[in-house]
């Protein structure tokens, strides 16, 4: 089959193994897959990953064996493939099953490739209204709706969403759902009027942004840090208010330096997140509560993936998606 394959560099070939599905498993036959920051991250070395790249897909269940009923139905799924019989997973904890593996990330191949496979118990259908590219927002979406899974927002709360990224716009329309006192500070206007045409308050702010950032220092009762950067960590503390919380979103390649000290002289709560609810995702998108469409730049057909790459790497690009569908490609409306 035709695939991306992460060796030290990326390369594209059309004799990679086509996976045979191990027992409870579905082979899936791809139809469309987004480019994330956790991507381009693996392309520097994070997680020492060698396969095929890629967690956000949407796909077609070609067969699942002892499942059958699966088969021909429109899917996406839950990245974290756990052994299910663990302390850790009997305690209803599978996104950090010890034994798991991860699509596109750790232990997987991933989705840039024409086929995958996933336990059937991962699988989730997606509704028909949904098309391919709104679908494909669902693993990211639901890692935004992580966030309340985890925090109680108050609609009296004063939130700071920081970094104007492809999660941090889908974290602010989540957010924004509660009713809370919102702002997200990013550094390219054009993403952040995505977000003020919902309504949703905005800053935008240059790379030093210290003295932008003066007034408010301090008084955030949350802030989510989504900036992919190292020092998104530093504004973030320096944003949030004594007893806040402050929830980190970004992962990459390489170490933060982070002054932990002042985060336990002002009882600072943090909270690491990451993966989230498949079926949550799935239903705001169905009742179209988020706007994915807008976060889109480009969907690319299979054979240019290099090229999407290098089109997701550019400072401030969107969303990049590559499609393995010619005709959806050409019907896809956004």
């Amino acid at each position: 089959m035709r695939a991306l394959v992460l060796d030290e560099e990326l390369q594209y070939v059309e004799d990679y193994p086509t996976p045979t599905p191990a027992s409870g498993e579905a082979l899936i036959r791809v139809r469309m897959a987004g480019i994330c920051n956790t991507d381009m991250e693996l392309v520097r070395g994070y997680m020492h990953f060698r396969g095929v790249p890629g967690h956000e897909f949407v796909g077609v269940v070609e067969r699942a064996p002892g499942a059958e009923v699966w088969e021909g139905r429109r899917v996406v799924g839950d990245i974290n493939a756990a052994c299910g019989v663990c302390a850790t997973c009997r305690a209803g904890r599978h996104t950090h099953c010890p034994h798991r593996t991860t699509l596109g990330i750790s232990g997987r191949d991933g989705a840039f490739a024409e086929y995958l496979t996933l336990p059937v118990a991962n699988l989730y259908a997606v509704p028909e209204a949904i098309p391919d590219e709104v679908a494909v927002f669902t693993e990211p979406l639901a890692a935004a709706c992580e966030i309340l899974e985890q925090v109680h927002v108050h609609p009296t709360d004063r939130v700071i969403v920081l970094g104007d990224g492809k999660l941090g716009l889908l974290c602010a329309q989540v957010l924004a759902l509660t009713g809370c006192e919102l702002t997200v500070i990013g550094r390219h206007a054009e993403k952040l009027d995505i977000l003020a045409r919902r309504g949703i308050a905005t800053l935008h702010v240059e790379r030093n942004a210290t003295v932008q950032l003066a007034e408010i220092a301090g008084s955030a009762d949350v802030v989510v840090e989504a900036t992919g950067y190292p020092d998104g960590y530093a504004t973030a503390r320096a944003l949030v208010r004594p007893r806040g919380t402050v929830v980190l979103k970004s992962t990459y390649h390489g170490a933060v330096e982070a002054d932990l000290t002042m985060a336990v002289v002002n009882e600072i709560t943090l909270i690491g997140s990451r993966c989230g609810p498949i079926a949550a995702a799935l239903r705001l998108l169905e009742r179209a509560a988020v706007n994915v469409t807008a976060l889109i730049e480009a969907c690319y057909p299979f054979d240019a993936v290099l090229t999407a790459f290098t089109h997701a790497g550019r400072r401030g690009a969107r969303k990049v998606l590559v499609s393995f569908d010619a005709a959806a490609l050409r019907e896809a409306v956004w």
